[in-house]
């Protein structure tokens, strides 16, 4: 361990012996919202554990944001309600629900230091100036930045400044730690730098967090259990794994992740024809299902569940080739004219030219087959 990483363990360490480790519970119960003739919220429901991080996933306009919004107390729901630890909350001002906030767009003060930007929370709750001035010191620490408590917030970095809007947030000792987008900003390194630190520092304080993204990389990688949302709705909420290999519905199987939607023809008895194959129709359940036989059906596959040969006159031409390290994707165009892509480990990938000929086929598992009328769902 590093002497810098060994000093802000031990802060971090410090501050969780003050504030605690119980964790606090978080019941968002059937919350609708509607602004004019548009429903954000459509009856959503998330239980969080205490101490979890719940990350919202979705697309632009879902409703995650509003969530956010109304746990916070910045927005009031239509119906619904939010409970903290069993206590009902939906009528309880913003600044009394002791919960932190980190924003996008860090709203730091401009004319604060570092240290007084952290500290103000403090200063809000009457802490005498030494104590607050110490435990924001602290905080700096914890996040690293103990060097730049005394530099205002154009001196320093987009990083550096969420990570101060980071320890103000914590600084107060939230009972829930609510954070809105707040690595979006940032360029590649430092949002893989700052998401590391998030997850870190929350895991040994024992916050209980909730984490809106429209980035699948985030919250597959931070959270604890991330929620699909669609429309207003919770498509799923499981963990990150589960998300991925067992999504529930068609959205989630082609939201997260980068997934194929490969044609196949219905044969009875539960059996879906592809690729020169079969694979059985099941739920989710792994229950057998049974369509009419006049459905049309696509296969949903990942790029890693497709296997792929150099054959003479196969059923596909390589079209594209992705180094991205371990992995390389290539983009293979099916008879048919239908374009999917696969995941070879690069060291495996240097024969797959554009132009090469090649078999593809389809493992009985993992596949997921949905009619053909959910592609424009």
């Amino acid at each position: 361990m590093t002497t810098n990483t060994a000093r802000n363990a031990a802060a971090a360490d410090g501050i969780l012996r003050q504030a605690g480790t119980g964790g606090t519970s978080v019941l968002i119960q059937d919350l609708s919202r509607a602004f004019g003739a548009t429903r954000a919220l459509d009856g959503l429901s998330i239980e969080i554990a205490p101490g979890e991080l719940v990350a919202l996933l979705g697309p632009s306009g879902c409703g995650k944001t509003t969530v956010l919004r109304i746990v916070a107390g910045f927005e009031s729901a239509d119906s619904g309600s939010v409970l903290v630890d069993g206590r009902d909350i939906s009528s309880v001002h913003s600044s009394r629900r002791d919960m932190g906030m980190v924003f996008q767009s860090y709203s730091l003060f401009p004319n604060m230091t570092a240290l007084d930007n952290v500290a103000f929370g403090l200063r809000m709750r009457k802490l005498g100036t030494a104590g607050r001035r110490k435990r924001a010191g602290e905080l700096l620490d914890m996040v690293g930045l103990a060097a730049q408590a005394g530099q205002y917030p154009h001196q320093l970095s987009g990083g550096q400044q969420q990570r101060v809007a980071l320890a103000r947030a914590l600084a107060i000792e939230p009972r829930v730690l609510l954070l809105d987008e707040p690595l979006s900003a940032l360029d590649a390194k430092v949002r893989l730098q700052l998401r590391e630190q998030i997850r870190t520092l929350q895991q040994r304080l024992g916050t209980t967090t909730l984490f809106v993204t429209h980035d699948q990389e985030e919250a597959l990688s931070m959270a604890d259990r991330v929620g699909v949302m669609r429309e207003g709705k919770l498509e799923q909420i499981a963990a990150p794994d589960e998300l991925y290999t067992d999504p529930a519905t068609a959205f989630v199987a082609e939201f997260v992740g980068v997934m194929n939607r490969i044609p196949g023809g219905l044969l009875g008895a539960g059996t879906v024809a592809v690729l020169g194959g079969t694979v059985p129709l099941r739920d989710n359940e792994g229950r057998s299902l049974s369509l009419g036989g006049d459905t049309a059906v696509d296969v949903l596959v990942r790029p890693e569940g497709l296997r792929m040969e150099l054959v003479p006159n196969g059923n596909g031409i390589v079209t594209t080739r992705t180094f991205l390290g371990s992995v390389t994707r290539v983009g293979v165009l099916l008879d048919g004219d239908v374009a999917v892509q696969i995941d070879k480990s690069s060291s495996e990938a240097g024969a797959l030219a554009p132009g090469t000929a090649v078999s593809v086929t389809l493992p009985p598992e993992p596949v997921h087959v949905v009619p053909r009328r959910a592609a424009a769902s």
